[in-house]
């Protein structure tokens, strides 16, 4: 009879049968019983009373019940740690017993039970059988290590088990290479830090050397070790490739994506020139088809890591297009993945046969599936030219069956057609207008209205076309309106005298009637750009459009290179960085390619431009949101600013102007004329509210030895205010420079590239003097630190108060803006000492009204330490008195702008009950002395 009666019994009251069993001194009844418990622990009963009757068994040589007692052992020892210490001598001594299976078996279960007290009771068998004569005992050791680690980490170490596992790599049997591989890349994962995979070239012969003879989960340990290494050169990398070639054709397809991982990774080191490259790229390709053969699971997840080598190396399957093709029976997720991989691989020399094939798919009962294959051949289009008058007869062709859903899908491919290649297939519009009625679907009816707005001047009846639209306008989806509301604008700038009531009908239903904001936000930008200058608004909403790449679902290079790493494991099926869903500190190391050695060319990525290109010339793309808002922001509603140019003009973007003059007047703040060099500001801000120093956390900052003082980083931008991009940063001045130092830190899931900063007009004219530059895409939980120089050249314009900066920072996903203030002493500029006459003579001609008396408290320095840190901070001292056992010392600083300030500061070193300083300060622009003050008490308490 099978073990299955063990699960049939319901009988009441069993515990206490089975209690009875446990003791008898009948061998095969107490087997019969442990057997029971089992079951029962297995289908989900408390048999944990049990615990000391089922410890006593363990006492026995019958190898089936040691095992079933081992089994309750790890299923209870965490809620009975009290009762599990009984079984350490059990331990001790099995890991002594002449047969191997059992000294196995105890080390086996030590490493499960995850208890603490027990922990240290373990080393010593542990010990004993890491140097164990049977190599089953002692790679089933090497195993236990690794779990022991994984509870009580510093035990691990001081009792030098992890030296240990590293001598095990030199053992010379392959199955306890391979578990002492997989032991330390356990460990190391959990301590990304700590170096215990040194691995050298004689270390990585040893491995190779048991690869050939591992089993094939001991191969995968082996290779994913391996493709940790990096080689010193690429002698090195060939070596290595020719030993693991051979592993692509194990039957195990685990094995297969692990070796075409470690060839992936160390052909980077390779030239291209090489005989071996080529026949590299040859052999890579076999097993990767080869992988297709199996069933649909194994299928996708072969097609995922495929998806990733064709977009980092499309030559290794570009031959191999029919094996992508589909089948009548492929599950969708498999049909969907294939299609994907057909694009990718789609070129002049096989772009009829995909076609073809393509047109075979849209005629499908799978709605799905023949969505994908009518956008895939408009993919096709834009990615091979040559063929783009084929696809357009081919969508034609279906857009004439007049099946719905086909038609909509190949009117959204058409309007990409005709972003890409201008005035050349604009004769099929006719055809697309017939079908206008039969449009449900929001991105069907927006790509619509787009090519009747984009082509108003060739379409007779545009306007009448447009207002069918406009009829149900609170009824379309937000996508469907804006669209709308900008081929309207277009249209009224193309046909003004026949359309203007169109055009404030729908700016009167954008501003008025709805509550999208964002809606909102494009009509009275529309609207006021028309109003005030037609011939602006033309140039900004008809001008030429970049025409769009033929690849926006690449994956973004950075991120690629990790992922080719990461082949054969999750990452690769997600198409996500391991960071991104493994939760805490374990197996989120940032994983990248080799460089390149010397013998093999530079690749340029495909996302940086050429290094002398000048900065408008990027690659086409299509623009992303934060490009439109860009765009938007770009407007300057305000009236016109006399002044200095903006020293922004070359920030990146293409000098896009993030935060314009448009925001001034859109909030209503006055323009300010900037005034000259020596004249004072009229009415400048009022004296600084209390709690904002708090925001630059005035009293904790550290001093330098040199140059003024720096306040800490402070948070600026928190991250959720910000899809994740948080900016810290201070304000230095150092050799009469002003910079802006800052700290980026993604802390969100997806990479961020092309930033660049901007300031809005302020009192002091601080704009960037050079671009914001960050030199490498930012990776997920990466910081980055920068230092931006500023110039004082910028728009003037009063802020209140008179120290606030308002910043906008762009990357790619979106603008952020965030007001921060700025300590003032870092506009006091080097020059500032006036001479003792011209002192005097100033002092006396500044109006006494303007003098403001200020007390610095706890300040227990003496004239010295104080004249030495303020002249740090270019504060001066012309001169200096000791009046009735006080000392006065008289100061001169001078601002960016030209404004000087002079100061008596007086210091009483003989009084105990005053540690502080009386500060006066004069100057003919009295609204800054609030600031100078502030200075003076940051300098001189940090």
């Amino acid at each position: 009879m099978t073990d299955s009666k063990y699960f049939t019994t319901t009988k009441k009251g069993e515990i206490f049968e089975l209690k009875a069993e446990l003791n008898s001194d009948k061998k095969e009844k107490k087997k019969e019983a442990v057997k029971k418990v089992i079951a029962s622990m297995t289908v989900g009963k408390d048999v944990s009373a049990l615990f000391p009757d089922v410890v006593n068994c363990m006492q026995t040589d019958n190898l089936e019940l040691k095992k079933l007692v081992y089994l309750y052992l790890m299923n209870y020892a965490k809620s009975q740690p009290d009762m599990a210490i009984m079984a350490v001598n059990t331990f001790v001594k099995d890991c002594e017993d002449p047969n191997p299976l059992i000294r196995a078996l105890a080390v086996r279960t030590m490493g499960c039970i995850r208890v603490d007290k027990i922990t240290e009771y373990l080393c010593e068998p542990l010990r004993k059988c890491l140097k164990d004569e049977d190599p089953y005992v002692r790679k089933t050791a090497a195993v236990c290590v690794a779990k022991l680690h994984d509870i009580n980490a510093q035990l691990v170490e001081d009792q030098g088990f992890l030296d240990t596992l590293k001598d095990l790599i030199s053992d010379s049997n392959p199955m306890v290479v391979a578990n002492a591989v997989a032991a330390l890349s356990e460990i190391a994962e959990s301590h990304p830090s700590s170096n215990l995979l040194d691995l050298n070239p004689q270390s990585i012969n040893k491995l190779l050397t048991a690869l050939n003879e591992c089993t094939e989960w001991g191969q995968i340990f082996i290779l994913d070790c391996l493709a940790n290494y990096t080689p010193k050169d690429d002698r090195e990398a060939q070596s290595i490739c020719e030993r693991v070639t051979p592993r692509l054709s194990h039957a195990n397809s685990a094995v297969v994506l692990s070796a075409v991982k470690v060839l992936m990774k160390f052909m980077e080191m390779l030239s291209k020139d090489l005989d071996y490259y080529g026949t590299l790229l040859k052999k890579l390709a076999p097993p990767l088809v080869t992988l297709l053969s199996a069933e649909p699971e194994l299928q996708y997840v072969a097609l995922r890591n495929i998806n990733l080598i064709v977009q980092k190396r499309p030559e290794v399957l570009k031959h191999e297009m029919k094996v992508f093709f589909v089948k009548y029976n492929d599950p969708i997720y498999v049909k969907l993945e294939k299609l994907d991989i057909m694009i990718r691989l789609a070129s002049q020399a096989n772009i009829a046969q995909v076609l073809a094939e393509l047109k075979e798919y849209a005629t499908e009962v799978d709605v799905d599936f023949v969505r994908k294959a009518v956008r895939a051949i408009g993919r096709c289009a834009i990615k091979v030219e040559q063929s783009a008058e084929r696809c357009v007869s081919t969508l034609l062709d279906l857009i004439q069956t007049k099946v719905n859903y086909v038609v909509q899908e190949a009117i959204v491919v058409i309007k990409d057609i005709f972003r890409k290649y201008p005035n050349k297939y604009e004769s099929v519009i006719a055809t697309l207008c017939e079908n206008l009625d039969s449009l449900d679907e929001p991105e069907a009816r927006a790509a619509m209205i787009w090519i009747v707005g984009e082509y108003a001047e060739r379409i007779d009846n545009a306007d009448e076309l447009l207002e069918s639209f406009l009829e149900g306008f609170h009824d379309e989806s937000a996508q469907v309106q804006l669209q709308l509301l900008t081929a309207i604008v277009k249209l009224f700038l193309k046909k003004p005298t026949e359309t203007q009531e169109l055009v404030q009908q729908v700016l009167s239903l954008a501003t008025q009637d709805s509550d999208n904001p964002d809606l909102r936000d494009r009509g009275y930008i529309y609207w006021r750009l028309l109003s005030t200058d037609p011939v602006a608004a033309k140039e900004v909403v008809l001008a030429e459009k970049p025409l769009i790449s033929e690849e926006t679902d690449l994956i973004e290079p950075t991120l690629l290179d990790e992922l080719i790493c990461c082949i054969g494991t999750l990452a690769s099926v997600y198409h996500k960085p391991p960071s991104a869903f493994v939760e805490g500190g374990r197996g989120v190391v940032h994983k990248s390619l080799p460089p390149r050695t010397a013998s093999s060319e530079s690749t340029e990525s495909p996302e940086t431009a050429p290094a002398g290109a000048p900065p408008g010339e990027q690659l086409d793309t299509v623009p992303t949101q934060g490009d439109l808002l860009g765009d938007l922001l770009n407007l300057d509603l305000g009236p016109p600013v006399s002044g200095p140019p903006l020293a922004t003009s070359a920030v990146q973007m293409g000098a896009v102007d993030l935060l314009g003059g448009g925001l001034d007047s859109l909030i209503g703040a006055p323009s300010f004329v900037a005034p000259p060099a020596a004249a004072v500001p009229a009415n400048l801000g009022a004296p600084m509210g209390s709690g904002l120093s708090d925001l630059f956390d005035l009293t904790s900052g550290v001093g330098t030895l040199s140059g003024s003082y720096v306040a800490p980083k402070a948070v600026w931008l928190p991250a959720m205010k910000a899809k994740g991009l948080e900016i810290s940063g201070t304000f230095t001045r150092q050799a009469g420079s002003i910079s802006m130092d800052l700290q980026l830190t993604n802390k969100a899931l997806q990479v961020m590239t092309d930033f660049a900063i901007q300031f809005n007009r302020n009192s002091f004219g601080l704009a960037p003097a050079a671009p914001l530059q960050v030199h490498a895409p930012l990776s997920p939980t990466q910081t980055v630190e920068i230092s931006l120089p500023l110039s004082t050249a910028g728009s003037v314009m009063k802020t209140e108060p008179l120290n606030s900066l308002q910043v906008a920072v762009k990357n790619n996903i979106d603008v952020f803006y965030f007001s921060t203030l700025y300590p003032l002493h870092i506009l006091f500029v080097e020059d500032g000492k006036m001479d003792r006459q011209m002192f005097l003579a100033t002092w006396k001609d500044i109006p006494n009204e303007n003098e403001a008396q200020f007390q610095i408290r706890d300040c227990p320095l003496n004239a010295e330490a104080v004249s030495s840190r303020l002249q740090s901070s270019s504060i001066f001292t012309v001169a200096r008195r000791n009046v009735e056992g006080q000392d006065m010392l008289y100061q001169s600083l001078k601002l960016t702008n030209g404004i000087w300030v002079l100061a008596e500061l007086r210091i009483q070193p003989g009084n105990p009950s005053f540690t502080g300083l009386e500060l006066s300060l004069k100057c003919r622009a009295p609204e800054v002395s609030q600031h100078v003050y502030q200075a003076y008490e940051t300098i001189l308490k940090n």
